[in-house]
């Protein structure tokens, strides 16, 4: 893990900001809602920050993803971090009801440079290291979040709790600026060599998307399981917290408790993804069904502990299955399009996710937690089912194309 951000010292750079500037966004997302309940004692506040923060994600990602396609991203990721340092710390000011407006602004601000910052990253990623550390980058990246994970959701309640949410506040603010200071000193070239054309006009980035689709399987079929996955996950990101509140009667503690569990996963994802050099779909969607049977078996968990190790397990798959998809998209997408691209599927996914999220919150007071988190763990087994049949086929059709060709020749 660590000899390949020593030897990789811009994806180094990229990693520990992206590190900070997560860290510090849970430290902010932790007061910030503690500040909502405790100024309005309302639910609905938290749910309507919440959907303030998913917003500017559907707008704001494909703009920055071609944005950091036309511009440096460094210089692009540096702005935003700068923009969102002064949002940070402008919860500061709210101390009363009638201050919840602040709240609600920052909030939509600090998602929209989220949502400029996000794909602009993640298109820099491939400029920072070689095709051959593409799988062993996609890992570290879940790595990071699950360090996020561990750290944010544990420390965060805890630094909110002792020293109060202003001390939140600052170190989320801080935290853009130590982002923006790392990205600041990165050196890579990102740059894209583009054959000279004359008197032909370029096609825009959305044509050539829709070209890269039409001829590309391997994006077309992580298209499809991105959408796919996106519309069931909802299930158990909401299930983390009815299991540890109702289920287990842990209340905030256990929501921070298997939030945690969820990062050592992650991390420990890390131990499988490094050696692995191709196979990907085969792996991916093995780890997709392992990650459903977890699901299924949390489901059936007689208490808190036994929870607790099957979280990490379902992390584990679910970090390994991640990276193996991140990997085929960062190979097989063109480098000029990959701004675009990757804010459009930041956009995607984060809808689908919302919708999911709505109607798994919806179904939870038409069946039991338990019934809810069994079916969405057999849908991901089913899902799995049904796409490896679908790549197990187009394989086939591959071979017989392959073998007609050598037959005419």
């Amino acid at each position: 893990m660590f000899s390949l951000l020593k030897r990789k010292r811009a994806y180094c750079k990229l990693f520990f900001s992206g590190l900070i500037n997560g860290i510090g966004d849970r430290f902010c997302q932790v007061a910030m809602l503690t500040m909502l309940l405790t100024l309005t004692n309302s639910g609905f506040s938290v749910g309507f920050v919440m959907l303030l923060r998913l917003i500017p994600f559907l707008i704001f990602a494909p703009i920055g993803g071609r944005l950091s396609d036309r511009f440096s991203r460094k210089h692009l990721m540096v702005a935003t971090d700068l923009a969102r340092v002064l949002f940070a710390l402008s919860f500061l000011f709210a101390h009363t009801k009638s201050d919840v407006w602040i709240i609600y602004l920052s909030a939509f601000i600090l998602a929209v440079g989220e949502a400029i910052y996000s794909p602009t990253r993640m298109s820099l990623i491939p400029f920072s290291v070689s095709k051959s550390s593409y799988s062993k980058v996609n890992s570290m990246e879940q790595v990071l979040s699950g360090i996020v994970l561990i750290v944010g959701a544990f420390a965060g309640g805890i630094v909110s709790f002792i020293f109060g949410v202003a001390v939140a506040f600052w170190l989320n603010g801080m935290s853009f600026l130590a982002s923006a200071f790392i990205n600041a000193t990165l050196k890579i070239n990102d740059s894209v060599t583009k054959p000279p054309v004359v008197n032909v006009r370029r096609p825009a980035p959305f044509h050539r998307i829709k070209e890269v689709l039409t001829h590309s399987f391997l994006i077309k079929f992580t298209l499809l399981y991105i959408v796919l996955i996106s519309l069931v996950t909802g299930i158990d990101n909401l299930l983390i917290s009815i299991y540890a509140v109702q289920l287990y009667h842990l209340g905030n503690l256990g929501v921070g408790f298997f939030y945690g569990a969820l990062g050592i996963g992650l991390v420990s994802s890390y131990s499988i993804t490094r050696h692995l050099k191709n196979h990907f779909i085969v792996i991916g969607l093995l780890c997709l069904s392992l990650e459903g049977m977890m699901l299924v078996l949390l489901s059936f968990s007689a208490n808190a502990i036994s929870a607790f190790i099957i979280f990490c397990f379902t992390a584990l798959f679910s970090g390994t299955c991640n990276a193996c998809f991140n990997t085929i998209l960062m190979n097989a997408v063109p480098p000029e399009i990959r701004g675009s691209f990757f804010g459009i599927i930041q956009a995607l996914s984060n809808a689908l996710l919302a919708a999911s999220m709505f109607v798994a919150g919806t179904c939870v007071d038409l069946v039991t937690p338990r019934i809810l988190g069994r079916l969405g763990g057999l849908v991901f087994v089913f899902i799995s089912f049904i796409l490896m049949i679908l790549f197990a086929f187009h394989g086939k059709k591959m071979k017989e194309n392959n073998r007609r060709e050598d037959t005419l020749h």
